[in-house]
């Protein structure tokens, strides 16, 4: 009789991993919301994001949302699917071309966003 994912010993294993992406999650929607969606708005507009301030606010509180959700183990499966787009988005508009690295937004000027030094 096949074991109940409740009963298995392995399923501890998945627990660092949600730890770990709903704290990214939930650190970079508050540092959106601190900050003013209108300003990651902005951002969206330059990379060519359609409706990029409705889309800034939902990609905020889907990130707190989210992270929050995956922090708690609680519908996971339903925010996981949002969350990969837009960390799809991230990675393809953002990151691919300006590196991998811990991106510091420091500024958007008419040619596009201005970064800081990786990680302050």
């Amino acid at each position: 009789m096949p074991t109940s994912w409740r009963n298995r010993p392995d399923r501890w294993a998945v627990l660092p991993i949600r730890f770990v992406l709903g704290i990214g999650f939930v650190v970079h929607g508050w540092a959106k919301l601190s900050r003013g969606p209108a300003g990651f708005a902005r951002l969206l507009d330059w990379i060519g994001v359609p409706l990029p301030g409705p889309t800034a606010w939902v990609s905020t509180l889907l990130e707190l949302t989210g992270g929050l959700a995956l922090l708690l183990g609680a519908f996971v499966e339903f925010v996981s699917l949002p969350l990969i787009v837009v960390m799809l988005v991230a990675m393809f508009a953002v990151h691919l071309r300006n590196g991998f690295s811990a991106i510091n937004t420091v500024g958007l000027t008419a040619t596009g966003p201005q970064f800081g030094p990786p990680g302050l």
